[in-house]
């Protein structure tokens, strides 16, 4: 049997050379964050926020996205989770959009379906 490649001959199945890693630390009157990331990991998750079910969550992006994923965070949850929530996901969108860089080689897909039915 003879085997044949039918993969456009410009597509690239290499790793990017450069580390999509970041680390930023945010502090506030209610929460001490910090939070580092790996877009290019291995789904290695350390998350301790106090809030349960937010570090699940995070595992799962963790875990589903391969990324690696170190977040620390102390908040007022004696109050409430929402700093901490709110806190932690602001610090890891920043940390996101810093280890994207000038997120070259980054392309976008989509989908969209919106079957009209009369009533």
């Amino acid at each position: 049997m003879q085997i044949h490649d039918t993969r456009p001959s410009n597509l690239s199945l290499t790793m990017p050379t450069l580390s999509r890693r970041a680390t930023v630390e945010r502090t506030t009157g209610e929460t001490d964050i910090q939070v580092s990331i790996d877009i290019d990991g291995t789904g290695k998750c350390l998350v301790d926020t106090g809030l349960p079910f937010l570090d699940h969550m995070l595992q799962q992006i963790s875990s589903h996205g391969l990324i690696d994923l170190e977040i620390k965070a102390k908040g007022d949850l004696h109050i409430d989770g929402h700093h901490t929530n709110e806190d932690v996901g602001i610090t890891l969108g920043q940390a996101l959009s810093q280890a994207l860089g000038d997120r070259k080689g980054i392309t976008r897909f989509g989908h969209f379906l919106a079957p009209l039915m009369k009533p």
